[in-house]
Protein backbone atom coordinates (compact mmCIF):
# COMPACT_ATOMS: atom_id res chain seq x y z
CA UNK A 1 0.00 0.00 0.00
CA UNK A 2 2.36 2.75 1.22
CA UNK A 3 6.09 2.78 0.71
CA UNK A 4 9.20 3.07 2.79
CA UNK A 5 10.06 6.49 4.26
CA UNK A 6 11.88 8.67 1.79
CA UNK A 7 10.27 7.29 -1.39
CA UNK A 8 6.99 9.19 -1.53
CA UNK A 9 3.63 7.53 -1.06
CA UNK A 10 2.27 4.93 -3.48
CA UNK A 11 -1.45 4.10 -3.61
CA UNK A 12 -2.26 0.84 -5.33
CA UNK A 13 -4.91 0.80 -8.10
CA UNK A 14 -8.48 0.37 -6.94
CA UNK A 15 -12.01 1.63 -7.51
CA UNK A 16 -11.92 5.31 -8.43
CA UNK A 17 -8.15 5.06 -8.89
CA UNK A 18 -7.59 2.63 -11.78
CA UNK A 19 -3.95 3.45 -12.48
CA UNK A 20 -2.76 3.93 -8.91
CA UNK A 21 -1.30 7.13 -7.54
CA UNK A 22 2.12 8.28 -6.39
CA UNK A 23 2.42 11.27 -4.08
CA UNK A 24 5.84 12.88 -4.30
CA UNK A 25 8.03 12.92 -1.20
CA UNK A 26 8.22 16.73 -1.43
CA UNK A 27 4.45 16.95 -0.81
CA UNK A 28 4.64 15.00 2.46
CA UNK A 29 5.65 16.70 5.71
CA UNK A 30 6.85 14.64 8.66
CA UNK A 31 7.05 15.96 12.21
CA UNK A 32 8.46 14.03 15.13
CA UNK A 33 7.67 14.30 18.80
CA UNK A 34 7.83 12.27 21.97
CA UNK A 35 5.18 9.60 22.22
CA UNK A 36 3.07 9.44 25.38
CA UNK A 37 2.57 6.36 27.51
CA UNK A 38 4.84 3.61 28.81
CA UNK A 39 8.03 2.82 26.97
CA UNK A 40 10.86 2.29 29.40
CA UNK A 41 14.02 4.35 29.54
CA UNK A 42 13.74 5.75 26.02
CA UNK A 43 10.27 7.24 26.33
CA UNK A 44 11.51 10.64 27.53
CA UNK A 45 14.47 10.89 25.17
CA UNK A 46 13.44 9.69 21.69
CA UNK A 47 11.12 11.42 19.26
CA UNK A 48 9.37 8.28 18.08
CA UNK A 49 5.89 9.70 17.40
CA UNK A 50 5.34 10.63 13.73
CA UNK A 51 2.83 13.07 12.26
CA UNK A 52 2.58 12.81 8.48
CA UNK A 53 0.81 15.67 6.69
CA UNK A 54 -0.34 16.06 3.10
CA UNK A 55 -1.73 19.29 1.64
CA UNK A 56 -4.62 18.12 -0.52
CA UNK A 57 -5.53 21.54 -1.96
CA UNK A 58 -2.10 22.34 -3.42
CA UNK A 59 -0.98 18.84 -4.41
CA UNK A 60 0.33 18.44 -7.97
CA UNK A 61 -0.03 14.64 -7.70
CA UNK A 62 -3.84 14.73 -7.75
CA UNK A 63 -6.16 15.37 -10.65
CA UNK A 64 -8.94 17.87 -10.10
CA UNK A 65 -11.50 15.04 -9.82
CA UNK A 66 -9.36 13.19 -7.26
CA UNK A 67 -8.79 16.40 -5.29
CA UNK A 68 -12.53 17.16 -5.21
CA UNK A 69 -13.39 13.62 -4.11
CA UNK A 70 -10.78 13.65 -1.30
CA UNK A 71 -11.84 17.12 -0.13
CA UNK A 72 -15.47 15.97 -0.02
CA UNK A 73 -14.88 12.57 1.61
CA UNK A 74 -12.27 13.72 4.15
CA UNK A 75 -13.74 17.14 4.97
CA UNK A 76 -14.15 16.13 8.62
CA UNK A 77 -10.44 15.14 8.87
CA UNK A 78 -8.86 18.15 7.12
CA UNK A 79 -7.72 21.28 8.89
CA UNK A 80 -8.80 24.75 7.71
CA UNK A 81 -6.05 24.86 5.07
CA UNK A 82 -6.94 21.51 3.49
CA UNK A 83 -4.09 19.59 5.12
CA UNK A 84 -4.68 15.94 5.98
CA UNK A 85 -2.62 14.59 8.91
CA UNK A 86 -2.17 11.12 10.38
CA UNK A 87 -0.19 10.16 13.48
CA UNK A 88 1.57 6.98 14.48
CA UNK A 89 3.01 6.29 17.92
CA UNK A 90 2.34 2.59 18.42
CA UNK A 91 5.91 1.40 17.82
CA UNK A 92 9.00 2.17 19.84
CA UNK A 93 11.03 2.81 16.70
CA UNK A 94 10.69 6.05 14.78
CA UNK A 95 11.35 4.22 11.51
CA UNK A 96 8.50 1.77 12.11
CA UNK A 97 6.19 4.63 13.12
CA UNK A 98 7.08 6.44 9.88
CA UNK A 99 6.15 3.34 7.89
CA UNK A 100 2.93 2.89 9.91
CA UNK A 101 1.91 6.53 9.29
CA UNK A 102 2.48 6.11 5.55
CA UNK A 103 0.45 2.89 5.51
CA UNK A 104 -2.38 4.58 7.39
CA UNK A 105 -2.37 7.62 5.11
CA UNK A 106 -2.32 5.44 1.98
CA UNK A 107 -5.28 3.39 3.24
CA UNK A 108 -7.37 6.45 4.15
CA UNK A 109 -6.61 8.16 0.82
CA UNK A 110 -7.39 4.96 -1.10
CA UNK A 111 -10.83 4.68 0.53
CA UNK A 112 -11.45 8.43 0.07
CA UNK A 113 -10.82 8.07 -3.68
CA UNK A 114 -13.47 5.34 -4.04
CA UNK A 115 -16.61 6.41 -5.87
CA UNK A 116 -19.87 6.47 -3.92
CA UNK A 117 -21.91 3.27 -4.08
CA UNK A 118 -24.69 3.22 -6.67
CA UNK A 119 -28.01 4.68 -5.57
CA UNK A 120 -30.55 2.18 -4.31
CA UNK A 121 -33.35 1.60 -6.74
CA UNK A 122 -36.72 1.36 -5.05
CA UNK A 123 -38.52 -1.91 -5.75
CA UNK A 124 -42.02 -3.20 -5.06
CA UNK A 125 -42.82 -6.55 -3.48
CA UNK A 126 -44.18 -9.11 -5.91
CA UNK A 127 -47.87 -9.90 -5.90
CA UNK A 128 -47.15 -13.44 -4.72
CA UNK A 129 -45.13 -12.25 -1.74
CA UNK A 130 -47.89 -9.80 -0.74
CA UNK A 131 -50.50 -12.57 -0.98
CA UNK A 132 -48.35 -14.98 1.09
CA UNK A 133 -47.84 -12.33 3.76
CA UNK A 134 -51.56 -11.57 4.00
CA UNK A 135 -52.48 -15.28 4.04
CA UNK A 136 -50.03 -15.84 6.91
CA UNK A 137 -51.62 -12.94 8.80
CA UNK A 138 -55.07 -14.45 8.30
CA UNK A 139 -53.89 -17.88 9.54
CA UNK A 140 -52.32 -16.28 12.59
CA UNK A 141 -55.50 -14.32 13.35
CA UNK A 142 -57.58 -17.52 13.12
CA UNK A 143 -55.25 -19.31 15.57
CA UNK A 144 -55.58 -16.48 18.06
CA UNK A 145 -59.35 -16.25 17.58
CA UNK A 146 -59.73 -19.95 18.41
CA UNK A 147 -57.69 -19.55 21.60
CA UNK A 148 -60.11 -17.00 23.02
CA UNK A 149 -62.77 -18.04 25.52
CA UNK A 150 -66.21 -18.46 24.05
CA UNK A 151 -68.52 -15.60 24.88
CA UNK A 152 -71.65 -16.22 26.93
CA UNK A 153 -74.82 -14.99 25.41
CA UNK A 154 -77.39 -13.71 27.80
Amino acid sequence: MGTAPGAGLRLMPGPGNPTGLTIAEAELVERFSRAAGPGGQGVNTTDSRVQLSFDVRTSASLSSAQRARILRNLAHRLDDNGVFTVSAATERSQLRNRAAARERMAEVLRTALMPPPPKRRATRPTRGSVERRLAAKRRRAMIKRHRARPRREE
